[in-house]
Order: structure tokens, then sequence, then C-alpha cells
């Protein structure tokens, strides 16, 4: 099973989106604040409604100038798979056994976004991950891939209107990769390859919703200079080819202090080529991956909300279900 369906993702990244759906969600925040309908002297309870719209997106919309904004989000996925073990001796299957497989992904995530203009917004997010092989017991603790975003708005919003957002992404490498670890004895946190992704993202508030839904390519570079082990073979390259996603949904303010999201994703990655010293490749055929999030947003204060979410995966490839939660980490020093 594969994590990375393309985060950049990001499942709801901390929630339970897939790569791309948190950015798929960028813009209507400022979109819910022109739609709030204020009248003289409730600016507070719309402001209110605001914040609770961009809890329940999980979108870190665009900063202002010069202020910044830090997240803390946590995931668990779990995905079940069925193995099936076979001795073959002269062509012929002399043992077969299906063993049940599943892998738990618990993911720690900090993301910290920076305005360098009113309409351009720099980002980074970093995770720790924690996984464990049931049918193995393998484990691993460690860094997963640290990513760099930038957000840009080119036009100033205008109510009624579409709102239209381009975003790009880079993936490091830094989680422990699959391709360089011994396959038999241990677990990886990353992908193995640095990945570039880019697209756009289009919402509009039909008051009291806001519709929204993004577009996204992305390139993963090949991973070479490798030495792995596998069987009676040495792995050299991995080429991972690329990636396209499209996402969908709506947010719905239910209160000034609840408010739910629905949105779903589907996923195409690219065939995988492996490569061996021998001169020989393997071919990993391109698969759909289709994933169903749905997340509620609850104040718990007045300068906390708290987003919970559950996904479900809606195709083979994705993983079996999520559970995420997030929330704003507000320092004085990061404030203006």
């Amino acid at each position: 099973m594969n994590r990375w369906f393309v985060r950049g993702v990001i499942l709801f990244s901390a929630t339970g989106l897939l790569p791309g759906m948190v950015l798929a969600q960028e813009g209507s925040v400022d979109q819910a604040r022109e739609a709030l309908a204020k009248q003289e002297g409730d600016q507070d309870a719309s402001q209110q409604l605001e914040e609770v719209f961009q809890a329940a997106e999980k979108n870190y919309s665009l900063q202002k100038k010069g202020t910044h904004a830090l997240n803390y989000s946590f995931d668990y996925s779990y995905t079940g798979d069925q193995r099936l073990d076979l001795e073959i001796i002269g062509g012929s299957v002399r043992n077969m056994d299906i063993v049940p497989s599943a892998t738990h992904s618990f993911t720690n995530s900090f993301s910290y976004d920076y305005g360098l203009l009113d309409n351009l917004t720099i980002g980074t997010r970093v995770p720790l991950v924690v996984k464990y092989d049931t049918e193995d017991e393998l484990n691993v603790y460690d860094f997963g891939d640290v990513s760099f975003t930038g957000r840009w708005q080119p036009f100033a919003y205008v109510p009624g209107k579409m709102s239209t957002t381009f975003f790009g992404t880079l993936t490091t490498k830094t989680g422990v990769s699959p391709y360089e670890i011994d396959i038999k004895e241990q677990l990886s946190t990353g992908s193995g390859y640095y990945s570039l992704g880019g697209g756009a993202s289009l919402s509009k508030v039909l008051d009291p919703v806001v519709v929204f839904g993004s577009i996204s390519a992305t390139y993963n570079l090949p991973a070479e200079d490798l030495q792995q082990v596998r069987g009676a073979r040495l792995l050299e390259e991995v080429n991972p080819g690329f990636g396209l996603s499209g996402s969908a949904g709506f947010a719905y303010s239910l209160s000034y202090d609840i408010s739910l999201s629905i949105s779903a994703q589907i996923s195409y990655s690219d065939e995988t080529t492996l490569s061996f010293s021998d001169g020989t490749e393997a071919v990993a055929q391109d698969q759909m991956t289709g994933f169903l999030s749905m997340s509620l947003g609850t104040r718990v204060s007045d300068t906390t909300i708290v987003n919970t979410s559950l996904g479900i995966g809606l195709t083979e490839d994705a993983p079996d279900f999520s559970l995420g939660i997030s929330l704003p980490i507000n320092f004085s020093g990061l404030k203006e």
C-alpha cells in the first residue's frame, strides 16, 4: 500500500486528507469574510464564523504581509492487506498461505506559514512519523518528508465571484527511504525521492456554504545511486514517474462555534520502474486512489478552534481509514 498517493496530501494532511487536498481549499477564508453579511454591531460574531470556516477547511489561508501562523496536527491511518505466500518448486506450487497484515501510522506535524506579501504566502511542514507493522512486528520512529510550499492569489477577492489560488510544493526526501533499508527488518517514513508539484484551487461562497475544488500535478525525481539488496539482485535506481490529483468539497457553518467540511479526492500515480545492477527492470503498475474526508471544527476558546476529521479509503490502494486532529499554536513571538 502506498501512503503518498501524490502531501502533497495532503489526505487532509494531519487530518486524513491526501496530499494536495489541503491546498485544494485555500483562498476560501477571504471569501467567507465577505459573505458573512456583517450588520452594524455584528462584527464580533462574523469574525467568529470566519474562524470556524478556516478551521473546518483545514486551509492555512494566505497570511497578511509580515504575519506568521504555526499549527500542530496529529494523524492516525490504518492500512490492512492480505499477503499471499507461495513456495514454487519445479514450476509447481507446494505451499500457499494467505496472511493478513496491518500497518499503523501515527504522524505529528508542525506547519509554519509566513506572509511575504498580502497575496503571497510561503510555508513549511515538518512531520514526525511512527509506524508499526503487526505482521512482521516492525516499527520505526523518525522524521518524515519535510515539504515547502508557496501560495499566490493573483486577484483580489470580489464578493460573489470565484476565487483562485495557485500553489507550488517541493517535497524533500528527509524521511527514511524505502529504497535504502533492509526491507525485511525495517520500515520507511518517507518516499525516498524529491517531488515537485503545482496546481490551482478554486472556491466560491454560496452563503452559508463555501464550495471548493482543485487540480494538481506532481513530478517525482528519480532516486539514483542506490545499493539495496532485493533477493539476488541489487537495486540501483527508481523512477517513480508523475502523479495527478483532483479534489472537491464544501464547508458549512452549523453555528458560530461548529462547522462541517466534506471533501473527496481522486489521485493517479504513474507506473514506477526499478532498475537493477544486472540490467533487468521491474515495473510497478500505475494506480488510482480515492479518499473521502469529513471534518468538524469546534471552538474551544476565544483563540482556539480544534478540528477533528475522519477519512475513508474508496479504493484498494488507499488507506482503509484515518483519524486526525489539528489546532493552532499561539505564541506571542509569532504575533505582530
